[in-house]
């Protein structure tokens, strides 16, 4: 059983991936090239000036000898920003790297050029064009010359800040701030919260070792309802799952193979953690990067100040501990991370490394504190860890009066 769901996401993963634009690109470049002797023989009306054939293989073969070049440039220019990345703030961010449109576009747009190129160079040496295929080419040609400019400016620009400290941290904030959105739209992902399990439950595992990275719920409800099942969730987004931890545990008559296999396929477990449905791999990323920049080899407080206020911003948006209502909803009951998991996630590594930084821990205390009045059922966290911040300083600086009395805000 594939639900809609499924199918939606995985089209959202494959059109941010490199290959598939590559690929849709590239397609598109080899149809138009091939098609231009036949577009030209629909064409009414009767050029009366002559291209020659040598003019426009001369300009083919000049783009795609360029174009061949400015990929192979712009592939390291984006293995040296993946590195970069992965050195200076955290390898979770990677994946956000390779999703970025602006340098997808850029290589697919030249690898496209390039494909162009050389099947018109083919069409020609083959004779494939008559004279008004000819003028269809050079047409195609002077848009192609067009659109790689404006791509290659574009390019130039991006590559200004494409893998620097502050891209990246933009980046994590904004997967982290996106997550969190729709976490706060719908907490329990559409299913019932988390109730207390009965003792007489199956449990259904996972055949794989690795992250949840998704739960369709809505295949869930679906199952449920043709068997008359009641699920219970027992993992989220982002739980390290293997043969021996159940993913969930159903109440019914569910003894078949198949039901079970169907249930698990709900789950899907990968590698690696992803941004989409964690809200919490967001704000452990933007920590990874504070602890970083905090570490004596790199002894960067702004940084770690950057961080402070991207995670002022993210975890601004955390809602309230409120279920809710049941009303129209499926027999699915799940957890969510609690407001507490959320905000030790991204302030903990802060905690931990920054207490000896004087101005790192004063934007953490007024940050802390911020969030405390701003989110009243997280108070009781954020003054938790205002405390432990203090205990730090006391422990870590040894001349700790005058950051103590700058503290007392």
């Amino acid at each position: 059983m594939i639900s809609t769901a499924r199918i939606g996401r995985f089209l959202h993963h494959a059109g941010r991936q490199i290959w598939f634009r590559a690929a849709v690109i590239s397609v598109a470049s080899v149809v138009i090239a091939a098609l231009a002797g036949i577009i030209a023989r629909t064409i009414p009306y009767e050029f009366t000036g002559d291209v020659g054939q040598n003019a426009v293989g001369t300009i083919l073969e000049i783009i795609a000898s360029s174009m061949l070049a400015v990929t192979t440039f712009s592939l390291t220019a984006m293995v040296s920003a993946y590195s970069s990345a992965t050195q200076l703030a955290t390898p979770r961010a990677t994946q956000l790297m390779i999703s970025d449109r602006t340098s997808q576009n850029a290589l697919s747009t030249f690898l496209g050029a390039f494909i162009f190129s050389v099947v018109g160079i083919i069409g020609l040496q083959t004779h494939l064009y008559g004279g008004q295929g000819r003028v269809v080419l050079l047409l195609a040609t002077i848009l192609l010359i067009v659109l790689v400019v404006v791509t290659l400016l574009r390019w130039i620009a991006h590559l200004a800040a494409f893998g620097r400290m502050a891209d990246v941290i933009d980046r994590v904030e904004d997967a982290a701030c996106t997550a969190m959105s729709a976490f706060a739209r719908n907490p329990y992902a559409g299913a019932r919260p988390a109730i207390t399990v009965p003792a007489s439950t199956k449990a259904v595992f996972s055949t794989d070792i690795g992250y949840v990275t998704h739960i369709d719920v809505e295949a869930l409800a679906l199952l449920a309802e043709k068997h008359g099942l009641v699920i219970h969730v027992e993992v989220l987004a982002g739980t390290l799952v293997h043969p021996d931890r159940p993913l969930l545990r159903i109440v019914g008559e569910a003894s078949l193979d198949k039901i079970l296999q169907a249930l698990a396929n709900a789950f899907t477990v990968e590698r690696h953690r992803r941004f989409d449905h964690d809200p919490r791999l967001g704000l452990i990323a933007l920590g990874e990067i504070a602890g970083r920049a905090l570490a004596p080899a790199t002894n960067d407080p702004g940084t770690a100040i950057e961080v402070v206020n991207a995670l002022f911003r993210a975890l601004s948006l955390l809602p309230a501990d409120a279920p809710p209502p049941d009303a129209d909803l499926p027999p699915v009951y799940m957890g969510r991370p609690t407001a507490d998991e959320l905000i030790r996630d991204g302030f903990v590594p802060l905690i931990r490394e920054g207490a000896g930084e004087e101005e790192v821990v004063i934007r953490t205390r007024k940050v802390l504190d911020a969030l405390g009045k701003a989110l009243p059922h997280a108070a009781d966290t954020t003054r938790s860890l205002s405390d432990e911040l203090l205990r730090n300083v006391e422990r870590n600086i040894m001349d700790g009066s005058a950051v103590l009395r700058a503290l007392k805000i």
